[in-house]
């Protein structure tokens, strides 16, 4: 049976982001420093350049190599159909090495290979975060409560999208969802988006599409177009790495919505101009679960074999509320905000999970919301 810790953060602060290449290839960060440095090799599944997911686990990295605390290296595989066929040699060239202490790699699309690999190589340590498919006893799991982190910005989403005094608001109460794949961990922050959208106002609509990449920007610009001009959506948030960032450029040229990032704050990643209609961030920090990480095996406290889920009070998830948010959310909204933070922290409200869920609850409630 699985087994889920929730465990306290060491701290819940986004770190600013390490900007990365566009391409496929390498990157390697060391520190000079004395005692026991671990060595690392981080696998992306795609590329870093993303300004939110990839990079936020590539900005925790960058923090511990220069506290001197390890040395890594970074292989960005790609994302294409191409790039996936070579995923699992990747990762079972860098397990034959022998030069790692600690081998990372992420998300629903690595689990199969890793447990194929791990499986070879017992002695090597791994780390998958946001994935919680296997329990395996050289792995541990880190993953998020990204149906709570869906709550707090559908909460905001729908607050907001009734607010016509804001320049760009229109009178239908439409949002939009731009996900990547159509998986349990997209349909989880979806689920959260949907309820608290609800739960603010049950008339609401929600238009949902995905991209089915993570690196098609152009496809969610176009998704987005079309939410924004056929259905009157005035706030689109994107759930689909790199790609939903294109969401947010139909949202800047159309002049006629705001976007909402995720995982980073992307109104530090962004352009100023696509900076400006980012009303706020849904935050997975990654980066900081990978430090706290760090700080647990220095401690003696190995978490081998585990899945520990990290949710709001533990801070593995959280909403910007400084910047756009601060500026033009009205006092209603934010306050409607907080008490959405509060209640989902201390156990209030208990939002609904797309993970394991074989009824399809999501799916449906998907189908009901659509404009």
């Amino acid at each position: 049976m699985k087994k889920f810790i929730s465990l306290l953060l060491a701290s819940v602060m986004t770190v600013g982001l390490l900007a990365g290449c566009g391409g496929g290839g390498d990157t390697t960060e060391t520190a000079e420093t004395s005692g026991d440095v671990y060595k690392v090799c981080n696998l992306v599944n795609g590329n870093l350049g993303d300004k939110s997911f990839f990079d936020s686990a590539e900005s925790g990295l960058a923090e511990l190599a220069a506290a001197g605390r390890i040395e890594y290296q970074t292989i960005e595989m790609g994302a294409t159909t191409e790039d996936e066929a070579r995923w699992e040699g990747v990762l079972d060239e860098v397990s034959a090495s022998g030069e790692y202490d600690l081998i990372i790699c992420d998300t629903y699309q690595m689990p199969d290979y890793l447990k194929n690999v791990s499986e070879k190589y017992p002695d090597q340590k791994y780390l998958i975060y946001d994935d919680t498919t296997y329990e395996l006893p050289n792995v541990v799991n880190l993953s998020y409560a990204q149906n709570d982190l869906g709550y707090l910005v559908g909460t905001f989403a729908a607050a907001m999208t009734t607010e016509t005094g804001v320049e760009g608001i229109n009178e239908d109460a439409v949002i939009g969802f731009v996900g990547g794949v159509d998986s349990p961990v997209i349909n989880d922050f979806l689920y959260g988006f949907m309820v608290g959208a609800q739960n603010v106002n049950p008339d609401i609509k929600i238009d949902t599409r995905y991209t089915n990449s993570y690196v098609d920007t152009a496809k969610a610009k176009e998704l987005a177009e079309s939410m924004i001009n056929d259905n009157k959506c005035d706030i689109i948030w994107g759930v689909a790495g790199n790609s939903g960032n294109g969401a947010a450029e139909a949202a800047l040229e159309t002049g006629k919505a705001y976007f909402i990032g995720v995982d980073s704050d992307q109104e530090e990643t962004f352009s100023p101009e696509l900076a400006a209609i980012t009303l706020t961030s849904g935050l997975k920090n990654i980066g900081q679960s990978l430090v706290w990480f760090f700080d647990e095996w220095d401690a003696g406290n190995e978490h081998w074999g585990e899945h520990i889920l990290l949710g709001m009070a533990e801070g593995g998830i959280g909403i910007v509320t400084d910047k756009n948010f601060d500026a033009m959310a009205p006092d209603s909204v934010k306050e409607a905000v907080n008490a959405a933070i509060e209640a989902v922290a201390n156990g209030e409200v208990e939002v609904p999970t797309a993970i394991g869920d074989e009824t399809n609850a999501a799916v449906t409630m998907r189908e009901s919301l659509k404009p």
